[in-house]
């Protein structure tokens, strides 16, 4: 969905006003969690613009369709059979699970399988993911208590709108340097403020669980040294910790309002270079959810501008893998450290995890199968001969031509030198899926049956994803989710 989409929303109670508009500050008296809180407090559905509607119910079949294609995955069993050992019976369904539980457990199972594929949403400034924590928590939770879907709805638009503020104010590339994934670190307040709009919390008592969900803001990048299966965890255990501190707040349970800008608060301890005004900035202005990306490459977003860089030198030159004699590719320094380095191991991956980030791999991919979705993402296609033989040809560089335009932009650049002496480049400023350039609604119904086809319980997809699209027309989640349960 464009920028042009943005829409001014009505103000709430608090701060300074300007045009109609809010514009909010930090203060001692008013901090961000204060502001946030009362922001999510505010919101009605049907007082949210239409494209902030239609776009919230597209991210919701998305992530739906992922979460189901992921829960075949073998992690995705792992963690499904866990929540089942924990507690076999409850009101939240386990998607692909065949059972359901409690909700606590239905948002870790859910969550960990809608980021197993890496097919699930993504955002550019804050480099995170935030559908495969938010739409979890709020699903079973809403699940759980027969939440009427506008309810449900809103309570995801608000998760969004904390989770990308806080990972905004983190800052990513800063987070990646220390070793943490800025989804599971912003991904429990997106999660909080989710379940905490389901649970009926007050203003004061989300303030409250945003404070506890500081103290269990998490997520480890070590998975890149061998290719294990943690990151998928990470806004599954998100959903889960969030849910929980809405949860321990609506008991009575206390936090510090100052949890993210505080003297010994989140910015100062997940980050080096954290701005604390983007936890606020232009709040009441547009809706983050509306800067959201849908994936159409099953890999780490940061190879997504180099695939589309090589598939369309492809198309333009029919180059054949013999043609090529190196791959040169333009990397943002912030990505670099996920998909570029080291480079001896970016060449080599071991398994889909190590493929999933490396960028030689996307590119390679690419050039050689004209496509890097979830078929071309196999242990497979990473024992290819033909694929190794050009990983050994491909380099990664890093272009402060590229580096200039991040966070707002994730550019790439692609050069390909043949054996005939030719060399052929290219260069995108905005990856397919950016609002800018957006995977169209045919696109993402295409990407949903295609996920879900197969599923013994779905037995019209179409039908299915006409329902989800039209949401808010349903009573509540629980037919919906009944159906992507499975028996």
């Amino acid at each position: 969905m464009p920028p042009s989409t943005f829409l001014p929303v009505p103000p709430f109670a608090g701060g300074a006003q300007e045009g109609g508009v809010r514009v909010p500050l930090i203060t001692p008296e008013e901090p961000a969690a204060v502001v946030l809180a009362s922001f999510c407090r505010s919101l009605v559905w049907s007082e949210l613009p239409p494209p902030v509607q239609a776009r919230t119910k597209e991210l919701v079949l998305d992530l739906l369709g992922v979460a189901v294609r992921g829960s075949a995955e073998p992690s995705s069993r792992s963690v499904a059979a866990f929540a089942r050992a924990v507690c076999a019976t409850g009101g939240a369904s386990v998607i692909g699970g065949g059972f359901a539980t409690d909700a606590l457990w239905a948002t870790l199972a859910n969550g960990a399988a809608a980021h197993a594929v890496e097919m699930d949403d993504v955002t550019t400034v804050s480099s995170l993911h935030p559908g495969t924590v938010v739409i979890p928590a709020a699903l079973a939770v809403a699940e759980e208590r027969g939440s009427a879907t506008p309810e449900l709805l809103t309570a995801i638009v608000a998760g969004y709108e904390v989770m990308m503020r806080v990972g905004n104010a983190l800052g990513a590339a800063s987070a990646y340097r220390r070793g943490f994934h800025p989804t599971g670190v912003a991904g429990v307040f997106g999660a909080t403020a989710a379940a905490g709009y389901l649970l009926g919390l007050s203003a004061g008592q989300l303030t409250h669980a945003l404070g506890i969900a500081g103290t269990m803001a998490a997520g480890s990048l070590e998975y890149l040294s061998d290719g294990s299966w943690t990151k998928r965890l990470n806004p599954g255990w998100a959903a889960h910790a969030g849910t929980s501190a809405a949860t321990l707040a609506a008991q009575g349970f206390t936090g510090p309002a100052t949890v993210f800008e505080g003297r010994l608060g989140l910015l100062r301890g997940y980050s080096d270079e954290p701005d604390p005004q983007l936890l606020v900035d232009q709040l009441g202005e547009s809706f983050q959810i509306m800067r959201v990306s849908i994936k159409p490459y099953a890999c780490c977003r940061y190879n997504h501008g180099l695939i589309d860089c090589v598939l369309a030198l492809r198309r333009a030159h029919t180059i054949a893998p013999s043609d090529v004699e190196t791959i040169r590719l333009g990397i943002l320094r912030a990505g670099a450290p996920l998909v570029a380095i080291p480079i001896e191991q970016k060449r080599a991956p071991r398994n889909v995890v190590d493929a999933q980030f490396s960028a030689p791999f996307a590119a390679v991919v690419a050039l050689v199968r004209g496509a890097a979705g979830i078929a071309e993402y196999t242990q497979a296609t990473v024992d290819d001969p033909l694929v190794r033989s050009l990983l050994l040809r491909t380099d990664c560089h890093q272009d402060p031509t590229l580096d200039a335009l991040y966070p707002h932009q994730w550019p790439a650049a692609v050069e390909i030198r043949l054996r005939d002496g030719r060399t052929l480049s290219a260069r995108t400023d905005y990856p397919l899926g950016e609002p800018e350039n957006p995977v169209s609604l045919d696109g993402l119904l295409a990407k949903f049956t295609g996920f879900v086809t197969g599923f013994a319980a779905i037995a019209d997809p179409q039908l299915l994803a006409a329902r989800i699209l039209n949401l808010d027309a349903e009573k509540n989640a629980r037919a919906i989710m009944a159906i992507l349960r499975g028996s």
